[in-house]
């Protein structure tokens, strides 16, 4: 199972574009791109949450609730124009799922990003030839970090949930992955809701998929 947004995809200038349109039509500044890096990751309603917090006027938090909606309705619509064309894919993907594939495993894309996004991406940057399903954020009752989604995914690939392993970027990967019973590993250059990723608890950091891929292929002696 592996993340989307911050493991396959550098999608934060997406992310930004999308945000500073939606801020935009609701007269708000924009905010920086450091500032909407710490914000990805648990599902794109809580991104928008987060982005009214942070540009509200100190006098008016109250406004904020009545504000969701149509700030939610304003993202989808920008992100929906301009899905993929700010984003790319990291160094190692393409190698590093050619080798997982090359090994026989089952592959499933699991992001917190609604699932019609996350196919259009994935399909955008040529990844979808790689994975038996691509599940997002509106697929499952819950969102990562519950476990729900995780196991899921086992059930859908036909894998147990013991020895089926995640890989992404961030806490709520590991978290996800430490409650369901699933082996994780995280990779270095994610988000991580700005965090340094190599205090997660996970059983492994790489700095490439590709690395990873190498790890897990079997030594002949």
């Amino acid at each position: 199972m592996l993340d989307l947004d911050g493991t396959l995809v550098d999608t934060l200038g997406d992310f930004e574009v999308a945000l500073a349109a939606m801020l935009r039509q609701l007269g708000r500044a924009p905010l920086p791109r450091e500032a909407v890096a710490c914000m990805i990751g648990k599902g794109s309603e809580h991104l928008v949450e987060l982005a009214l917090q942070a540009t509200r006027a100190a006098h008016a938090p109250e406004a904020d609730a009545a504000l969701f909606d149509q700030a939610w309705q304003l993202y989808q619509e920008a992100y929906g124009r301009i899905n993929g064309r700010h984003s790319a894919v990291y160094p190692g993907v393409v190698d590093g799922l050619k080798a997982l594939k090359a090994l026989g495993l089952p592959l499933a894309v699991l992001t917190n990003k609604p699932q019609a996004y996350a196919r259009e991406l994935v399909a955008a940057k040529r990844l979808d030839g790689y994975f038996e399903h691509v599940f997002g954020g509106d697929s499952f009752a819950r969102k990562k970090p519950d476990p729900l989604p995780l196991v899921q995914t086992c059930l859908a690939l036909g894998t147990p949930v013991g020895r089926t392993l995640m890989i992404g970027d961030s806490s709520n990967d590991a978290l996800a992955a430490r409650a369901a019973g699933c082996p994780v590993v995280l990779v270095s250059y994610g988000y991580n809701h700005g965090q340094p990723v190599g205090e997660v608890d996970a059983d492994g950091c790489f700095d490439r998929l590709d690395d990873l891929a190498a790890a897990l292929a079997p030594t002949t002696a």
